[in-house]
């Protein structure tokens, strides 16, 4: 007989220890992404310190000059490795109908901020392969370029090492979760690493000034889902994070418990591989009462400190060249979930087969990354 997962703000925790202690056939994850499209996850390998390392050097980069962090920008590589700067990223929902539509069937006090006439993002970004090359020339040469290091002297020799040591913590418990999901979806342990083996994972932390960007209800990522399968977050010193949950459409703060925890949300690759049986979690990042609180109280503990809000955030993708169409077993029971929901979460899909790579093309021009 199984027993539910606790929860926190709504959400399930899953515990990673367990199912690492003992591997076995639960559906504790899987069901967690098909009902709500997000999850706490427990790992205790995860360290706070090294996410508060992590935390200080990006405070510490993006509080550079502009013309410094501009040395670190690549256009080119439609902004997949190295800086994004503020006001660059579009929302992809502000023009999406599909998913105004979805906007517009929230109850209303449950929809995100206002993105409508809601402009670039506000917030910087810095994209950090945590990629293993593939043994073959890959079509997709853009989205598999080298890493861009920041030359500034203070925090030059801590980026390479900080950035490996936290991105190899998410790294490795979002894959034991991927084989988790695997398990419990009736396929294969290894399905999804296997087909993310060499996918170009990124270590993503997004920045936003909150000397500029701090008053209430502000926007700083505007109601968004995400393009890769997984992603995964540890705890920002700052709250503002909202997402919904797909089985009632409420619109839920995330707090992350203190330890050893983390956020876990589906993606588009995860969505379309499982023929829409798991949705891509929605989420917007704004300036609510508690982010203020945050930032008083950074003021008086931490006067020397940036007020820059940085997320701990690591995109987990399927390999660029990999074929990506749903797996016939999960569309089949997509379709019949879709009939029983409560809540209904949009249009329905036609997953067309693509490689992955051209999937992440096709995402990137909808948010202003690539021409």
């Amino acid at each position: 007989m199984s027993t539910a997962p606790p929860v926190s703000m709504g959400l399930p925790i899953i515990d990673l220890d367990l199912f690492l202690s003992q591997p076995r056939d639960s559906p504790a994850a899987a069901d967690a992404l098909i009902t709500y499209g997000a999850l706490i996850l427990r790992d205790s390998r995860v360290s706070e310190e090294d996410n508060r390392t992590f935390l200080d050097l990006l405070e510490d980069y993006f509080a550079q000059p502009l013309e410094m962090l501009q040395k670190d920008e690549r256009p080119e590589l439609s902004y997949q490795v190295g800086a994004t700067l503020e006001n660059t990223e579009k929302p992809k929902c502000a023009v999406d109908e599909p998913c105004l539509r979805i906007i517009e069937r929230l109850d209303p006090s449950e929809r995100p901020l206002d993105i409508s006439a809601h402009s670039p993002d506000p917030k910087c970004r810095f994209f950090y392969k945590m990629a293993e090359k593939p043994p073959y020339e890959t079509k997709y040469p853009s989205l598999n370029a080298p890493n861009v290091i920041p030359q500034a002297e203070h925090v030059k020799e801590r980026w390479v090492p900080t950035m490996d040591k936290w991105g190899s913590s998410m790294k490795r418990a979002v894959e034991n979760l991927a084989d988790m999901t695997s398990i419990g979806l009736d396929l294969h342990a290894d399905t999804f690493r296997v087909a993310g083996r060499y996918g170009p994972h990124i270590l993503a932390p997004t920045a936003s000034d909150l000397r500029k960007c701090g008053e209430k209800d502000t926007i700083l990522a505007g109601f968004h889902t995400d393009l890769n399968f997984l992603t995964i977050h540890g705890r920002s010193r700052y709250p503002g994070l909202h997402v919904w949950a797909r089985n009632t459409g409420k619109r839920i703060p995330v707090k992350i418990p203190e330890g050893n925890y983390l956020l876990v949300q589906a993606g588009k690759q995860l969505e379309h591989l499982s023929g829409g049986l798991i949705k891509a979690g929605f989420h917007e990042v704004v300036v609510s009462d508690k982010t203020i609180e945050v930032i008083e109280k950074r003021k008086e503990q931490y006067p020397d400190r940036p007020l820059i809000r940085i997320s701990s955030t690591f995109f987990w993708h399927l390999s660029s060249d990999y074929d990506l169409a749903p797996i016939p077993a999960l569309a089949d029971r997509a379709q019949s979930l879709r009939g029983g929901l409560a809540y209904h979460d949009g249009d329905e899909v036609v997953y067309e087969p693509m490689k992955v790579g051209q999937q992440v093309q096709n995402e990137l021009k909808h948010i202003a990354l690539m021409a």
